[in-house]
């Protein structure tokens, strides 16, 4: 049995003048993410993945890590937040083009709702964005709500979604 896992997606689709393409403003992210006493200690690699649901924006990198803080959930939220805020994040629609979106996946198996924070995030079991990398490091990892593994539910998904494996 996996010990309890703190799980966070990374996506975005937008170049950035200041870090460049996608992956490099992804990848500054989450180093910036050490700042606000994050450790990134398991990142799956990078995807090229299309929006969800389907538009003409430009295709996502999408990347699930696992990390370790003393911060609790909504602590950890916020942080992300300003992480998102600091790489040019601009909450305009939902689904819209970004620079960087950090989603808080999973937290040690808790279940919350509330306005600001709900775990596990309610769509993960419905993205082969999130699930695909997800499977590449924590394949056994258990939905705390649905009880299947990451694996078992990737292999549940319908057809569609493309997600392509981009080299390191």
């Amino acid at each position: 049995m996996l010990p309890p896992l703190i799980l966070i997606g990374i996506g975005g689709n937008l170049d950035s003048a200041r870090w460049g393409p996608p992956r490099a403003v992804l990848t500054a992210a989450l180093a910036a993410l050490v700042a606000e006493g994050v450790v990134v200690s398991a990142r799956s690699g990078w995807y090229r993945t299309e929006p969800v649901p389907p538009s003409d924006q430009p295709w996502f990198v999408n990347a699930v890590a696992a990390i370790d803080t003393g911060l609790e959930a909504a602590a950890l939220l916020a942080a992300m937040q300003r992480v998102e805020t600091r790489f040019g994040r601009v909450r305009t629609v939902p689904n819209a083009a970004r620079a960087v979106d950090l989603d808080l996946l999973d937290y040690r198996g808790e279940q919350i709702r509330s306005a600001h924070l709900v775990l596990p995030h309610p769509r993960l079991h419905q993205r082969r964005f999130v699930l695909e990398p997800l499977v590449a490091i924590a394949p056994d990892w258990r939905h705390p709500v649905l009880g299947l593994t990451a694996r078992q539910l990737l292999a549940a998904l319908e057809p569609g979604q493309p997600v392509i494996r981009l080299p390191d």
